[in-house]
């Protein structure tokens, strides 16, 4: 059994407090909305995926045409290299 008592030094020191402590002003510290700051942090990580599938899937047109183009080129180099419908290989 752990016997901690509240006058023994350090006994509490690891724990966070509950409430905002006064500084050396006497100054209470700022209250935090946990919602606001909830839905701070959500519309941050939605703009990150965002800028994520911005550079992911954010091609032209026109860069979608010219892979299509490269790709079918490479398949119709390597389809030119089969033997007798086989891989040269």
């Amino acid at each position: 059994m752990n016997n901690i008592t509240p006058d023994a030094p350090d006994a509490f020191a690891q724990a966070a407090p509950i409430f905002p402590l006064p500084d050396e002003e006497g100054n209470m510290g700022d209250l935090v909305n946990l919602k606001r700051f909830k839905k701070r942090s959500d519309r941050e990580q939605a703009a990150k995926q965002a800028d994520t599938n911005r550079a992911r899937f954010g091609r032209t047109k026109s860069e979608r045409t010219l892979d299509d183009l490269r790709a079918s080129r490479a398949n119709k180099l390597l389809d030119q290299h089969h033997i007798d419908g086989e891989d040269a290989s």
